[in-house]
């Protein structure tokens, strides 16, 4: 086990999502974000279907630094309840993965 995760959130448009991002790399809560093209997302919100432009963020960080990142997202996120969505990463290139690791540490 690397200790790198692939977290996943979506926020209302390029602004939002481009501020986020930038806020999370100055924090060292992540080694890279990358802003994917908007996409509609579809879901149930309080008893309604709800259809979304929204704008994906896929972020690279760490076990240890799970913790910050996460709150640094629900912190800045403008929704009320954000997508914080943590997956592990089996396997990867291991100079990578290490550079995540290093970016993410707290010197």
């Amino acid at each position: 086990m690397n200790g790198v995760l692939l977290v996943i959130t979506n926020l209302p448009d390029g602004a939002a999502a481009e501020k986020l991002a930038r806020k999370i790399i100055e924090a060292r809560a992540a080694a890279c974000v990358n802003q994917l093209a908007p996409c509609v997302s579809t879901y149930r919100w309080q008893g309604n279907i709800e259809t979304a432009n929204e704008v994906p963020l896929l972020i690279k960080t760490t076990q240890d630094a799970y913790p910050r990142l996460e709150a640094l997202i629900c912190e800045a996120h403008p929704y009320e309840l954000p997508e914080i969505v943590a997956v592990p990463v089996e396997a990867g290139l291991p100079a990578y993965l290490g550079w995540v690791n290093e970016e993410t540490g707290i010197n």
